[in-house]
């Protein structure tokens, strides 16, 4: 019997959704117990047949790739929620490794929490190339977002929620709140994002709890191309477009521009502790975050986005 399923989408990154599968495969969990669906979101390289060299390797794990032809990580996460055929989903993307018990401890802890619904794990990153002398714990954030919050199961701390790349929902509950919205979420590498925080936000303001599973750990790969100036400065930039995107759609715009403000004012206390160098990369997160939250938005189109 199938207790679990892993969704990991893709889009034409078949080396890196390789070396994720094998971390996957080595899961302490017995096979028969678990299966992993791969989303081929629109991939026009060489990731079908990869992958199908890669199940061959491994006949023992239950493997399989759906092609889904929706713009977006959310249309291929959203297909992958369909496409699952256990009780309980994880989710991670394919630029991560986990461990061999992060199936495990998800099952463990649905089956003795049948009340929740939503759950993430631990996160840590991961610096092929070492990680550089001006990435302070502030401006890490947004690129790799880790998250530690102890060795015991407990709730989410309060203004925090899972990684993307590192949840998992019991179905059932989920049902209630929808899935991954369209609207946001990456598409053909650009960098807006917000779906996994949106589809957070509705199930706190539905009364669920977010639960903390430390056993559940996911290293993201943070490769030298996420780590110039360009980058940062696009994804800070769209992490502000994001925000503006999800609180126009929860109604909450005034309040999330004031508490841009409100930001301003402990990122300058903040630039007061740290060195000259790091305080200047902190800077630049906060002034791109601001463009992008500031920036109007055109009027909603079919997908919600920016044109």
């Amino acid at each position: 019997m199938i207790r679990i399923s892993l969704v990991i989408p893709t889009h034409n990154r078949a080396e890196e959704l390789l070396r994720a599968l094998s971390s996957v495969v080595r899961q302490d969990l017995p096979a028969e117990e678990w299966e992993c669906v791969v989303v081929s979101n629109n991939s026009t390289d060489d990731t079908e047949s990869r992958f199908a060299d890669f199940v061959a390797e491994h006949p023992a794990c239950n493997l399989r790739l759906v092609c889904e032809t929706g713009p977006g990580v959310s249309y291929a996460r959203n297909r992958g929620l369909r496409e699952a055929r256990a009780p309980w989903v994880a989710c991670i993307d394919d630029d991560e490794r986990i461990n061999e018990g992060f199936l495990r401890a998800y099952v463990e802890f649905f089956e003795t929490h049948p009340e929740a619904v939503v759950a993430g794990g631990r996160i840590i990153a991961e610096y092929p190339s070492g990680r550089p002398d001006w990435m302070s714990h502030y401006v890490e954030m947004p690129v790799a977002n880790p998250m530690d919050f102890g060795a015991e199961v407990r709730p989410f701390p309060r203004g925090r929620v899972p990684g993307g790349g590192n949840m998992a929902f019991r179905l059932a509950g989920l049902t209630a709140y929808g899935g991954f919205d369209p609207s946001l979420g990456r598409v053909n590498g650009e960098l807006i994002g917000g779906e996994e925080n949106d589809l957070f936000e509705r199930l706190l303001q539905g009364g669920e709890t977010i639960w903390y599973v430390p056993q559940a750990v996911m290293w993201h790969i943070i490769p030298p191309r996420k780590l110039t100036r360009d980058y940062f400065r696009r994804l800070s930039y769209n992490v502000g477009v994001s925000q503006r995107l999800r609180a126009r759609i929860h109604h909450r715009l005034p309040k999330a521009l004031l508490m841009e403000l409100f930001k301003w004012g402990a990122t300058l206390l903040l630039c007061c502790t740290m060195s000259p160098f790091r305080s200047l990369w902190l800077l630049r997160m906060r002034w791109n975050i601001s463009r992008g939250l500031f920036r109007p938005l055109p009027p909603e189109g079919s997908d919600g986005r920016p044109a």
